[in-house]
């Protein structure tokens, strides 16, 4: 691995003045996904820039209008274990329960995981299926807009991604198949219905996390697994590897949807 110098930000204006002066240089969060890439030669930088005691960049804080923030450098167990999160939305908490491992849950953040938008992390579909907004140091960016294909986001160089600001459902259920060695995810599906409306998101696609509108439309009008007989994810959408090909990647990413519908109606994610 390169030498390369490290800074440690005070607060958001820091960071983001390192950034400007510095190009190329990357932010650490809890760096499960950043070291890695750094060991095995992926990626390079002059500067590391660590997040660890910027003030604003943690808590957990329900808002006037309705969503909660998600501090960028709450880590996925803090989040799994936080009981704002689990009355406000518990297939969020359920959600960062199951990423990867103990250490993994310990040291990664929500916000490093969107940031970094790894096509197989968890919380890219999570939050593209409850909606929501991207709160930055300088813009909010609506969760829609925010992933922009693979390992790509709308954050600016000079951006630092504040807080996550999601939408309250009244049942959120995600589900995926794993890499059994990893624990990363073969393909997920997130599932979040509002009453008046149900958004659907898949992750581990060619293009990161995307929202499956065919399945919304059809759960629109019934939400039950019965709505979805006959509907097929994309095999054009997903990858082909070693683990897996991309017909039996878009085949499952159906039964996960159709089983995410099918705990609603058992109440098993709420």
């Amino acid at each position: 691995m390169q030498d390369f110098e490290f800074r440690r930000a005070r607060d958001a204006a820091e960071a983001s003045a390192l950034l400007r002066e510095w190009p190329g240089a990357k932010l650490l969060a809890g760096g499960q996904s950043l070291l890695a890439s750094m060991r095995m030669g992926l990626l390079t930088t002059d500067l590391l820039v660590d997040l660890q005691e910027v003030p604003e960049l943690h808590g957990i804080e329900e808002t006037a209008d309705g969503l909660i923030n998600l501090g960028a450098m709450a880590t996925h167990a803090s989040l799994a274990a936080s009981s704002r999160l689990q009355a406000f939305a518990p297939g969020l908490a359920r959600l960062a329960c199951h990423i990867a491992d103990a250490q993994v849950r310990n040291f990664g953040t929500i916000g490093g995981s969107l940031a970094n938008y790894d096509p197989s992390a968890c919380w890219a579909a999570g939050a593209l299926a409850a909606g929501g907004e991207i709160e930055t140091s300088r813009r909010l960016i609506d969760i829609d807009d925010f992933f922009q294909g693979l390992f790509a986001t709308a954050l600016e160089e000079d951006e630092v991604l504040m807080r996550v600001r999601l939408r309250r459902p009244r049942r959120l259920c995600y589900l995926k198949h794993e890499q059994a060695a990893s624990r990363f995810a073969l393909v997920g599906v997130a599932v979040a219905d509002f009453g008046d409306h149900v958004r659907v998101a898949v992750n581990g696609t060619v293009e990161g996390a995307v929202r499956a509108p065919d399945f919304e439309q059809a759960l629109q009008s019934r939400l039950h697994p019965d709505s979805l007989k006959g509907i097929a994810f994309d095999e054009g959408l997903m990858p082909q590897d070693i683990h897996a090909g991309a017909d039996y990647r878009a085949h499952m990413a159906a039964v996960l949807c159709r089983r995410a519908v099918a705990l609603f109606a058992q109440e098993g994610c709420q």
